[in-house]
């Protein structure tokens, strides 16, 4: 950890973390809650989010219109979002303004009202955000993706949820889910830029100081199960995802998977967009992408393309994944450490991408991760450990999401017998 970076712990066990950046004008400070789409049940699917809205929907001393007013008064932003494994509540203002963001981000994380008109309302805006995705073929392909790749639990629901859960959420629910996540020892308090870390303590004392204690549910263990899906919709575009099971964050396989991804399918230059793309003309949008959570991962491409192109696209993309297990060159290895080099590094310009890293190391690693550590790990991959990356990875049961015209998508036991030739 160097100077720049200081973590304190408060007596209630909040963590309180934070990066000066002198050099910058602007403050990134956000609350951000060990708990997301995992830790909800059946009945609760969509909580976290639903709880996302609400939290601005006006709390105790502020109503909708004054969290809004408040903080654009000062030229500053608020937002949030959820994920599998965590929900964020962040807000940018300038420098002089971190006491502003403070009480703001507080306020609404310890005294939201929860008003049953500003509840209906916004459950109506979640169902028409919902019916939005399912209009979005590129969107609510990655749905159908995590569900067939762990069926019938918590980490393969939708982070919205769906529109029955969403329609007979009470607000009892809510506030339960609330009650149970949101309290010190689920929540680290991050901040980057322009600020001094005891400022920053004094402030979170605070306005955090009515966080609950908590006894969460331990999450549901990550099942991965693999499989198919199928959904045949009028569209100009069949959209393909074809995922195998990854690493979790926090194993020796995390960097080999990180580049794999990389070298497979992570820019112009990878072999994905080069032979698909580029000399085939198959495609407009392909790519790949590593998902690793903290007790399992996922490794996925996702690829649209037309009707006719359908039934090539797929064999060549698994004749990749098969050379890609065997034959991987040190100078496309250097290319990718080369790009995710860059891509930490270019990362912590950015005071809300700071923020953001260092509540996540914390939350996932219980530390905090220097820079120089994880550019040391990059670099020390070989060759040999991406292709046991990517052996362990294609070897695992496959899982296949497709949406449109997806009559010519080869099925999983043809994928299967592609990649075990």
């Amino acid at each position: 950890m160097t100077e720049a970076v200081r973590l304190t712990r408060l007596s209630n066990g909040l963590t309180v973390v934070s990066e000066a950046m002198p050099r910058v004008e602007t403050v990134s400070i956000g609350a951000y809650v060990h708990a997301g789409t995992r830790d909800e049940t059946g009945a609760e699917n969509g909580a976290s989010h639903f709880l996302e809205h609400m939290a601005f929907k006006g709390t105790e001393k502020r109503d909708a219109a004054s969290i809004a007013r408040e903080i654009e008064n000062v030229g500053g932003h608020l937002n949030a979002y959820t994920a599998r494994e965590q929900t964020a509540y962040y807000a940018k203002v300038l420098k002089e303004d971190m006491p502003l963001a403070a009480d703001i981000i507080g306020d609404i994380l310890t005294h939201s009202t929860f008003i049953p008109e500003e509840l209906e309302r916004e459950r109506g805006v979640i169902l028409q955000e919902i019916g939005q995705a399912n209009d979005t073929p590129d969107d609510i392909i990655f749905d159908h993706f995590q569900s067939t790749a762990f069926p019938d639990q918590p980490m393969g629901r939708p982070t919205l949820g769906t529109e029955q859960s969403i329609a007979g959420m009470g607000r009892e629910v809510l506030t339960g889910y609330m009650r149970r996540h949101y309290g010190p020892s689920r929540m680290v308090v991050a901040a980057a830029g322009a600020l001094e870390h005891e400022h920053l303590v004094g402030l979170v004392e605070r306005h955090f100081a009515d966080l609950p204690v908590v006894s969460p549910t331990p999450s549901e263990v990550a099942r991965y199960g693999g499989g198919e899906f199928r959904e045949e919709r009028e569209l100009d575009q069949v959209h393909v995802v074809l995922g195998f099971e990854g690493p979790a964050v926090a194993t020796p396989m995390h960097y080999p998977t990180m580049l794999l991804s990389t070298l497979l399918g992570g820019g112009m230059s990878s072999r994905l967009f080069q032979e698909i793309r580029e000399k085939r003309g198959l495609v407009y949008s392909i790519y790949s992408f590593a998902q690793p959570f903290r007790d399992g991962g996922l490794f996925a491409i996702y690829a649209g393309t037309g009707e006719a192109q359908a039934a090539e696209l797929v064999p060549v993309a698994l004749e990749e994944l098969r050379r890609v297990q065997q034959d991987v060159t040190e100078d496309e290895l250097a290319r990718a450490k080369a790009q995710l080099r860059a891509s930490v590094l270019m990362s912590l310009e950015s005071t809300g991408s700071r923020c953001e890293q260092l509540a996540r190391q914390i939350q996932v690693h219980g530390r905090l991760i220097p820079v120089e550590e994880t550019k040391a790990k990059i670099a020390a991959v070989t060759v040999e450990q991406v292709q046991q990356a990517a052996a362990m990875i294609f070897r695992s049961r496959p899982t296949l999401a497709a949406l449109g015209p997806a009559g010519k998508v080869p099925g999983l036991p043809a994928i299967a017998e592609k990649l075990a030739a």
